[in-house]
């Protein structure tokens, strides 16, 4: 986690979409879900980016991806 937001650090390079590409597969292979569940919904050319991710509920992906939600 960095601040509310989850790093991801991805190995392709930002040409001809292939991070955005790169980072849909990763997600969607983590989560177990079809590459066309996973679109990028905000942020396309930039490093920001905000997912969205249908089958799964917010707390089914912080359990796959270890992450702690914090209660309010």
């Amino acid at each position: 986690m960095h601040g509310d937001a989850l790093k991801i650090r991805i190995a392709a390079p930002p040409v001809d979409n292939a991070a955005n590409r790169a980072l849909i597969d990763f997600i969607a292979q983590q989560l177990g879900v079809a590459k066309s569940s996973v679109r990028i919904v905000s942020g396309v050319t930039g490093r920001r980016k905000v997912l969205e991710i249908d089958g799964v509920t917010t707390e089914a992906i912080a359990t796959k991806l270890g992450i702690a939600i914090p209660t309010r």
